[in-house]
């Protein structure tokens, strides 16, 4: 079974599966809906939409650099908060995403109905097949095809505000606030499921080529392109329309195409509208598939889920839960009510974001290491979390209760599967432990050595015998000053145990070889090393000095890398040296050594630093 998922997706790929996943639903069926809570207004509540989800994005960006693995949003909420959030966030994701995809489906069956004379749960059930199948051949495909379907999407678009400029109607938008400004707040909660889109990017992260790079960029030009899009377009739309038939109209944007261009600009109107749903419909199968995978991997759903296809490497039995739960969907979607509850499902994601951010901050944890940092931290954090519980309340107390409803079946999930079979290792636990006692060796070493593998597989870091030795290394985290002579005896005493040696000879071996030359090679950095008659022999020991180590000529030292070796190991000893020489040239290496907390992060900070010169 091969578990590791090909990256194949580049930055416009990122790009157009965000772009594709909100321009749909959001312009092309819920303005008409809307504009009758909100007024000509309804304007404002897409751009206030777009601003509000900024320091989301830029939180889901960091954590998912940091963490570029399939589940996306799920994943780093489930090592942030531990598994029962993480039931509960993937199960979330996968149902929202799902459910958008189904509503597209719909609008995608809405439109063709009349052109082909079918009905519309029917053409939508075979497009749901079409794009299963799409998926299951490979992400490449289906990412070549949504870059296709989003560039000709926003061509159309463009060349409706162009012509729709010259229809434009003052008195239209007129009174501005007719629903008062109230209803700004509560309309921009209504159509926050329209920026779903970043959510579905995330659970595609394994899959991205250069994450640091193309994950945050794309994503950023994604948000700017489309939230300048809803804004134009339905300023477009509010200005040519009348109010009372824009009021609840289910094809608000196809009906200033025929208002703007007559039959042929709705005609191409409508053609956008059919690739705006296609596009939603394939990245929702495409990235809600990746949810169920990554719980499988932490055991929060059963193995079957996490299988991929040894050929294509793509998630098959996720990808065909996913399809035939949207079949299932199709038939039971009741619009306003699936509207509200993905949005406030939505919020509740991006708040747990902005936290789970903070908790990795504030962790301090060694092997946390985003290829991208949000600006402004903490206090965009602090805004967004803000503004989503702003939006919830917005949005009613029903709603607030039917989604409490779906968290609790997930929370019953935990209990019942997950709660057993889960790791419990999170930032949050670690925070925690760090308040209670900052010195000890934390239980949620899983975590660390989780994140350093991550930070390994992404960064390629070379992982050679240096590698193996620093990873099975004795450590030492001296407090007290020493002379050198009381450290060889600290060293050769745990050196001596641990190999089967008498201390006093390797005290000797130590003291003689540094007479001969001194082993300190830099500030603050010694490097003792000797080697003895044994066979195959080669043992590390990493040794951090707080208040330090003095060596002969009052010479300071920090940190020690200490070496036994046979001597038939002379060559391999040398490459070694190298290997040290390359991390303690890369500047973060000495931040990351004094900032150590732990006998892990002290082994994490030599592990994780880039070798200059390789």
């Amino acid at each position: 079974m091969a578990d590791d998922l090909k990256k194949e997706l580049t930055l416009i790929d990122v790009f157009s599966v965000a772009t594709g996943a909100m321009i749909s639903s959001g312009l092309f069926i819920l303005p008409g809906l809307a504009f009758a809570r909100g007024g000509p207004a309804v304007i404002l509540s897409y751009l206030l939409g777009g601003l509000v989800t900024i320091p989301s994005l830029l939180s889901m960006a960091e954590l998912t650099t940091a963490m570029p693995k399939a589940g996306g949003d799920y994943f780093y909420i489930m090592r942030g908060f531990g598994p029962l959030l993480g039931t509960i966030a993937g199960f979330s994701s996968w149902v929202s995403l799902s459910l958008k995809g189904a509503f597209a489906l719909i609008g995608v069956g809405a439109y063709l109905a009349p052109v082909l004379g079918m009905p519309v749960y029917l053409i939508a059930l075979l497009f749901a097949v079409f794009f299963v199948l799409l998926n299951l051949a490979g992400v490449k495909e289906a990412g070549r095809l949504q870059v296709i379907l989003v560039l000709a999407l926003l061509a159309i678009l463009l060349l409706y505000a162009a012509l729709g400029t010259e229809r434009f109607q003052v008195e239209n938008v007129t009174p501005f606030f007719d629903k008062g400004v109230h209803a700004v707040f509560s309309t921009t909660g209504f159509i926050y499921v329209s920026y779903a889109g970043l959510t579905t990017v995330m659970a595609l992260a394994e899959e991205i080529k250069n994450p640091g790079r193309n994950l945050p960029l794309g994503l950023m030009i994604s948000l700017l392109v489309t939230t300048l899009m809803y804004t134009a377009i339905i300023f477009i739309t509010v200005g040519v329309l009348d109010p009372d038939s824009l009021a609840g109209s289910l094809t608000p944007v196809s009906d200033g195409g025929y208002a703007i261009g007559g039959r042929v600009l709705g005609i191409v109107i409508t053609a956008a509208s059919f690739l705006a749903f296609a596009s939603t419909a394939n990245s929702a199968i495409m990235t809600a598939s990746r949810y169920p995978l990554g719980m499988s991997r932490d055991r929060l759903l059963p193995p079957l889920f996490g299988r991929t296809s040894r050929k294509l490497r793509t998630p098959y039995i996720s990808i065909l839960l996913t399809g035939g739960f949207i079949m299932l969907a199709l038939a039971f979607l009741e619009l306003d009510l699936l509207v509200k509850v993905a949005s406030s499902i939505l919020i509740l994601l991006y708040i747990l974001a902005n936290l789970t951010l903070i908790l990795f901050r504030e962790s301090k944890i060694v092997s946390y290491r985003p290829s991208f940092r949000a600006p402004l931290y903490p206090y965009l954090q602090v805004f967004g979390i803000l503004a989503g519980f702003f939006l919830l309340v917005e949005i009613g107390s029903l709603i607030i209760a039917l989604t409490t409803a779906f968290l609790f079946l997930g929370y019953v999930w935990y209990r019942m599967y997950a709660r057993k079979r889960a790791q419990s290792s999170s930032a949050l636990i670690y925070v925690l432990e760090r308040l209670v006692a900052n010195d000890r060796e934390l239980a949620s070493g899983d975590l660390l050595t989780e994140l350093k593998d991550i930070v390994v597989q992404r960064d390629e870091l070379t992982i050679d015998r240096f590698h193996h030795l620093v990873e099975q290394a004795l450590v030492l985290d001296l407090g007290e000053p020493l002379n050198m002579e009381e450290f060889f005896h600290r060293v050769s005493d745990v050196l001596g145990g641990h190999l089967g040696m008498e201390p006093s000879d390797l005290f000797q071996k130590f003291t003689a070889r540094e007479r001969e030359s001194s082993t300190v090679v830099a500030r603050g950095l010694a490097i003792p090393h000797i080697f003895v008659d044994r066979e195959n022999l080669l043992e590390l020991m990493l040794v951090r000095a707080r208040s330090g180590v003095i060596f002969p000529g009052d010479k300071v030292v920090h940190i020690l890398f200490v070496f036994v070796g046979s001597s038939r190991e002379r060559i391999l000893h040398l490459k070694i040296l190298a290997a040290i020489a390359q991390v303690i040239q890369n500047p973060e290496f000495r931040a990351n050594w004094g900032a150590a907390r732990n006998e892990s992060e002290l082994k994490y900070a030599v592990l994780l630093t880039k070798r200059t010169g390789r």
